[in-house]
C-alpha cells in the first residue's frame, strides 16, 4: 500500500491528527546526512603525519559533537592515503582520490614537492588542495585552488630580519636546506634583511641526503667566513646532525649567533633533549599562539589519543602545524555546512581500477562552490583567529624563544605594527638573553676567520717613499706604521702580511685603481698605502675613514716684495685708505673753520686765505704743527677726537713702513688657476693619480698638463718656469714643503677629497672596527709623532697674500674714522643752532626784501660779521689807540656798549660811573687814569680794560658770564 491511502486511511480514524504528527517527527530524524568526501594524504611513516592525523580526527569528531553544529546536514567523510615521503606516490593518490573517489578537497600534503604536484591537479578539477604543513614555491603561489592553512613566510622572514636589526648585525649567511620548501623563503629573507642593511654575501646549501661528510665540508666553509650570524631552516633529523657536527667544531660557542626559522623551530618538540644538548644558545623565531584555558585541554585530549595510537613517542603536545591541521578540518566542515548540498558532481569516470588518467579529470563545481566557501571562513580556532587571505592564512604575531639549558625561554614578540619588542602589549626591551657559550653578551656578528692571514697589497711610490716603501721586503713608512698602530690595539689578533705591487724594481704594477680592483676581485684582502678616498673605488671596496689630511691645492713659486722704489713710502697703506684720510683732513679742517670764522679773526680774512688757513690747519695737524688759537670748545672737541685718530694712522703707518723695509715679503707668483689658464701656462701634477679628472674638469687644456712623479721633479719644473703650479694633494705638499719651504707655498682654495684611507671588500666587518681605532689613534700623541716625522718639527706656513700682505686698509680703521666723522658733524650742526637761536631777534625785522633773500642776506650777516672785535694782536693795537676818542667822546660808543670807568689815584680814591645802552656817562680825569669799557650780549659779558700811566698804555680784555 502506498503511502498517501495509508495516510488517508489513518486521517479517517480517532486521533489521526495526533498520528501525522508522530508520523512527521519519524520521518524528519530519519533523513540522511549529506556526506562531504574530502581526501588526506599524509606520510604516516614520521611524526608529523602521525601528529597531523591525530588532530585531523579529533577535529571532524569534535566539530560534530558541538551542540552548535550537531543540527547540520553536511558530515565530512575522510579518506586517507598514506603515501610516504614520495611526491609521485602523493600526486598518484591525489588522481585516485579524484577519479574514483570524487573527493571535494584533498588536505595535507606534507611537502612542498608533493603540494607540487597536486596543485596542478586542483586547478584542473577546480577541488582546493588544502595543505597545513607545506610552504608555498613561487611556482605555484598564485594557484586559485591551493590553499595554505598555515603563516605566510614572508612574514616570518621580516621577524628574523627585525631581530638581526636590534643587535646591528651587518651580514647574514643562510643555512638551509636545498630543496622546494625554501625556493620562497631564502629570497624573502633576503629581500627583508637587505630592507633594514644587512648582507647576504653567501648562502650555504645542504642537500636533503647529505652525508656527514658533506655537512663538515659545509661547516668548514662556514668558519672561514668573517660571519658568524647564521639563520637556520632544514629538517628536523638533518637539523640535527647539523648543529651536532657544529658543536663538534666549535661553532657553537662564544662569539657566534644561531637563528632558527619556523618548521625547524618545532624539533625540541619532537626531538626533545637530543636537541636541546647540541643547541644551547640558539634563538628560534615561531607563531605566537595564545595560550588559552581551552588550548590546554584541547593538549589532554590530543595527547590521550596520540598516545593510546602511538606507543612509546616522546611527543607530549601538538606543534603549532598539528594545530593547523585541527584547524583546517574545522574550517572546511564550516565551509561544507555553508553550502549545503556538495555532492560530487564529476562527469563519469573511468573503472574504479586504480587508473591515474591526468586527462580523465573533469571539473566539479560543487567543489568550487566548497573552495569559495572555505575562504570566507572566519572563527577564533585553536591556533588563532582562522582567516584566509591571498590565499594562505593571515600572520599575525611571532614569538623568540632562546634554548638555555633544557628549557625553551620565550625572550621577546614580534608583531607587524611594533616590531621586536619583550611584550605584546607594549614597547620594552628583550629579556635577557643566554647566547652560544653561556654569553650573555651580545656578539659583535663576526669572528677573525680561523687560521686566516690577511694578503695585503701594498702600492710602490717611488716618488714619495715617505708614504710606503719596501726595503729589504719589509713594509715601512707613515700609512704603514699608522696601519700597525691601529691594528695592534684591536681587541682581536689580526694575521697579515703585505706584497707589493710592484715589479721588483721600485716601479708599479698599475695604477692605484687597478690596485684597488683587485681587492674586489680578492687576490687582496686589503690594500695599505696613500690611497685617495674616491667614489668610484668606492663603487669595489670599502673604504676606512681617512687617516690624513683631505683636500688638493697648488704650488707655487714665491718671490720676495722688499723691491725699493721711490713710491715705497705709499705702500704702508691701500689707496682707499690714503683717499679715506686725506678726505676726513679735509672735513676736519672744514668744520673747524666754520665753528671758528664768526668768532676767532685768526680764521676770518680774504676767501682764498681762508682756505688756505683751512687746508694748512687740517694737514698741520698730522704733525702736531697746527700753531692757530682755538677758542670755541665745540671746535676743541672735534680737534682733540681727530689728534687721536690722526696718532693712530701715524704709528700704523710707521710700523708698517718698517716691516715692508726690513722685514722679508714673500708672495706667491700666482694665486688663482684662473691666472695660469688666461696666460696659458703648464700645470704639473703627480703622475698615477685622479688629479687629472679634476683639471680637465677645471677647464685645464690636456696640452697644458705634466706629469711629474717626486719632489725632485716638482722643484726642478717649478723653479726653471717649465709650470706655473704644481696641483696635488695636501699631503704630498707637506712632504715637498718639507725640503723647500723658503721657495714655495701652497696658495688657492682648497678641492675637497677625502684624503687617505685603507681598502677592504665590501661588507668586510674590519672596516668600521679599523675606522673607529682610526678616530682613536688620530686624537692621541702618538699621531702627532708620526706627522712631525712626516712633515718636519716646524710646519711651512702658506704665504699667500692675506699672510704676506701689510698694507693697512681702510678697513682696519673704519671705527675711527666713523667716531671722528660723527663727533665733527655734530659738532657742526650745534653750532649752527646755537648761533640760530641767539640771533632769532634779526629775523623778525621787515626791510622790504623777499623773504628767502632776506633770510640769505641775514644769515650772511650773522656768518661774517662775527661776534666782537679783532682779538688778534695786530688788530687789537689799532683798537687801543682808537680809546682816547671813545673816552673823548663817550656819546659816539655804540648803544650795545655799557661803560665801566674805574679811576684809581694816588690816594686809591676811586670814581665810578655807570650806564646801559645810550646813556651818556660823565668822565672825570685824575693821574694815573684807568679805563674800562663793557660789552654785554647773551648773557655774556667782554670787559676791556686801558690803564695809562704818562705815556704808556696798556690793554686787558677778559670774558665773564
Amino acid at each position: 500500500m502506498g503511502a498517501a491511502p495509508l495516510l488517508w486511511i489513518v486521517l479517517r480514524r480517532r486521533h489521526g491528527l495526533l498520528l501525522v504528527l508522530l508520523l512527521l517527527v519519524a520521518g524528519a530524524s530519519g533523513v540522511a546526512a549529506q556526506t562531504v568526501d574530502v581526501g588526506v594524504i599524509l606520510d604516516r611513516t614520521t611524526w608529523a603525519g602521525n601528529m597531523s592525523w591525530t588532530s585531523i580526527e579529533l577535529a571532524r569528531e569534535e566539530f560534530y559533537a558541538d551542540p552548535r553544529y550537531a543540527r547540520y546536514r553536511t558530515r565530512l567523510k575522510l579518506h586517507l592515503r598514506d603515501t610516504g615521503p614520495d611526491a609521485l606516490d602523493a600526486a598518484a593518490a591525489g588522481l585516485d582520490l579524484l577519479k574514483n573517489v570524487g573527493v571535494q578537497a584533498i588536505v595535507g600534503p606534507q611537502t612542498s614537492s608533493q603540494a607540487k604536484f597536486l596543485a596542478e591537479l586542483g586547478n584542473k578539477s577546480t577541488v582546493p588542495i588544502v595543505s597545513f604543513s607545506a610552504d608555498c614555491p613561487s611556482r605555484f603561489g598564485h594557484n586559485p585552488y591551493f590553499i595554505r592553512t598555515a603563516w605566510n613566510d614572508s612574514s616570518q622572514a621580516e621577524a628574523i630580519a627585525s631581530l638581526v636589526q636590534k643587535y646591528n648585525w651587518r651580514e647574514v649567511v643562510p643555512v638551509f636546506q636545498d630543496d622546494d620548501s625554501n625556493t620562497r623563503f631564502i629570497p624573502d629573507l633576503v629581500d627583508a634583511l637587505r630592507q633594514v642593511d644587512t648582507r647576504v654575501s653567501y648562502r650555504c646549501k645542504i642537500r636533503p641526503a647529505a652525508t656527514e661528510d658533506d655537512m663538515r665540508r659545509a661547516i668548514s666553509n662556514l668558519r672561514l667566513n668573517w660571519t658568524t650570524v647564521f639563520v637556520v631552516r632544514m629538517s628536523h633529523m638533518l637539523a640535527l646532525e647539523f648543529f651536532r657536527l657544529a658543536k663538534d667544531e666549535g661553532m657553537m660557542g662564544q662569539g657566534f649567533v644561531w637563528i632558527t626559522a619556523y618548521g625547524l623551530t618545532d624539533i625540541f618538540d619532537v626531538v626533545g633533549s637530543p636537541a636541546l644538548d647540541v643547541m644551547q644558545g640558539v634563538l628560534g623565531v615561531e607563531p605566537h599562539v595564545q595560550d588559552t584555558v581551552e588550548l590546554q585541554n584541547f593538549r589532554q585530549r590530543w595527547r590521550n589519543k596520540y598516545q593510546s595510537e602511538n606507543l612509546g613517542t616522546s611527543l607530549s603536545e601538538p606543534t603549532v602545524s598539528g594545530l593547523y591541521a585541527y584547524d583546517t578540518i574545522w574550517a572546511i566542515a564550516l565551509a561544507a555546512a555553508k553550502v549545503r548540498y556538495v555532492n560530487s558532481d564529476f562527469g563519469p569516470s573511468v573503472a574504479n581500477n586504480g587508473s591515474t588518467d591526468f586527462d580523465g579529470i573533469d571539473s566539479s563545481k560543487a567543489a568550487e562552490k566548497l573552495r569559495d566557501a572555505l575562504l570566507m571562513v572566519n572563527f577564533s580556532g585553536m591556533s588563532g583567529q582562522f582567516q584566509i587571505e591571498d590565499m594562505q592564512l593571515v600572520s599575525v604575531n611571532y614569538r623568540i624563544i632562546n634554548i638555555v639549558e633544557q628549557e625553551r625561554r620565550v625572550v621577546g614578540f614580534w608583531t607587524p605594527g611594533s616590531g621586536i619588542s619583550g611584550s605584546l602589549n607594549k614597547k620594552v626591551d628583550l629579556d635577557s638573553v643566554i647566547w652560544p657559550g653561556a654569553n650573555k653578551t651580545v656578539p659583535r656578528g663576526w669572528l677573525f676567520p680561523v687560521n686566516k692571514t690577511l694578503k695585503i697589497g701594498l702600492p710602490a711610490k717611488p716618488g714619495f717613499n715617505e708614504f710606503v716603501r719596501f726595503e729589504k721586503g719589509i713594509a715601512k713608512g707613515f700609512c704603514v706604521d699608522v696601519f700597525e698602530a691601529v691594528v695592534n690595539e684591536l681587541p682581536y689578533k689580526v694575521l697579515h702580511y703585505y706584497e707589493e705591487f710592484g715589479d721588483g724594481k721600485g716601479s708599479s704594477n698599475g695604477t692605484y685603481d687597478n690596485l684597488v680592483y683587485k681587492v674586489f676581485l680578492q687576490e687582496y684582502d686589503a690594500v695599505v698605502g696613500d690611497i685617495t678616498i674616491l667614489a668610484n673605488r668606492s663603487l669595489y671596496v670599502d673604504f676606512t675613514l681617512p687617516y690624513t689630511e683631505s683636500g688638493v691645492r697648488m704650488l707655487v713659486p714665491v718671490q720676495d716684495r722688499r723691491q725699493k722704489t721711490a713710491w715705497t713710502f705709499l705702500k704702508p697703506l691701500t689707496t682707499d685708505l690714503w683717499l679715506g684720510t686725506v678726505v676726513f683732513f679735509v672735513f676736519t679742517g672744514f668744520v673747524v673753520w666754520c665753528i671758528e670764522h664768526r668768532t676767532n679773526q685768526e680764521f676770518r680774512g680774504p676767501p682764498a686765505s681762508q682756505i688756505g688757513s683751512i687746508f694748512y690747519f687740517s694737514f698741520s695737524t698730522l704733525v702736531f704743527a697746527h700753531r692757530e688759537r682755538i677758542v670755541n670748545n665745540l671746535s676743541r672737541i672735534v680737534l682733540v677726537v681727530w689728534l687721536f685718530v690722526v696718532l693712530i694712522v701715524q704709528q700704523s703707518y710707521t710700523a708698517s713702513l718698517s716691516s715692508i723695509l726690513t722685514v722679508e715679503q714673500l708672495q706667491p707668483t700666482v694665486t688663482t688657476l684662473e691666472e695660469v689658464i688666461r696666460n696659458g701656462r703648464n700645470v704639473g701634477y703627480l703622475n698615477d693619480s685622479f688629479l687629472p679628472q679634476l683639471l680637465r674638469r677645471l677647464k685645464i687644456d690636456e696640452s697644458k698638463m705634466i706629469p711629474f712623479d717626486s719632489p725632485m721633479e716638482y722643484n726642478e719644473a717649478l723653479s726653471s718656469g717649465r709650470v706655473a703650479v704644481i696641483v696635488d694633494e695636501i699631503p704630498y705638499l707637506k712632504v715637498f714643503l718639507k725640503r723647500y719651504c723658503h721657495n714655495y707655498t701652497m696658495v688657492g682654495p682648497t678641492y675637497k677629497f677625502d684624503g687617505f684611507g685603507y681598502a677592504f671588500p665590501r661588507g668586510s666587518p674590519l672596516t668600521p672596527d679599523i675606522s673607529r681605532g682610526i678616530l682613536k689613534f688620530a686624537s692621541e700623541e702618538r699621531m702627532a709623532k708620526l706627522e712631525e716625522e712626516l712633515y718636519g718639527d716646524t710646519p711651512c706656513p702658506d704665504k699667500d697674500d692675506s699672510q704676506t700682505s701689510s698694507s693697512l686698509t681702510l678697513h682696519s680703521f673704519r671705527g675711527l674714522f666713523i667716531i671722528t666723522g660723527a663727533s665733527s658733524m655734530l659738532a657742526l650742526i650745534l653750532h649752527i643752532v646755537i648761533t640760530l637761536y641767539n640771533h632769532r631777534h634779526d629775523f623778525s625785522s621787515d626791510d622790504g626784501q623777499s623773504s628767502w633773500r632776506r633770510w640769505l642776506t641775514i644769515l650772511s650777516k650773522i656768518f661774517h660779521e662775527g661776534d666782537g672785535p679783532s682779538n688778534t694782536p695786530d688788530k687789537d693795537e689799532t683798537a687801543m689807540a682808537n680809546v682816547g676818542s671813545i673816552i673823548e667822546s663817550p656819546q659816539s660808543m655804540p648803544n650795545h656798549i655799557i661803560e665801566n670807568l674805574d679811576l684809581d689815584t694816588d690816594t686809591g680814591s676811586t670814581l665810578e660811573g655807570e650806564g646801559t645802552p645810550g646813556r651818556e656817562v660823565s668822565i672825570q680825569d685824575a693821574e694815573p687814569m684807568t679805563f674800562a669799557y663793557m660789552h654785554s650780549g647773551s648773557g655774556r659779558s667782554r670787559v676791556a680794560s686801558l690803564s695809562r700811566s704818562g705815556s704808556s698804555i696798556r690793554r686787558r680784555q677778559t670774558s665773564m658770564e
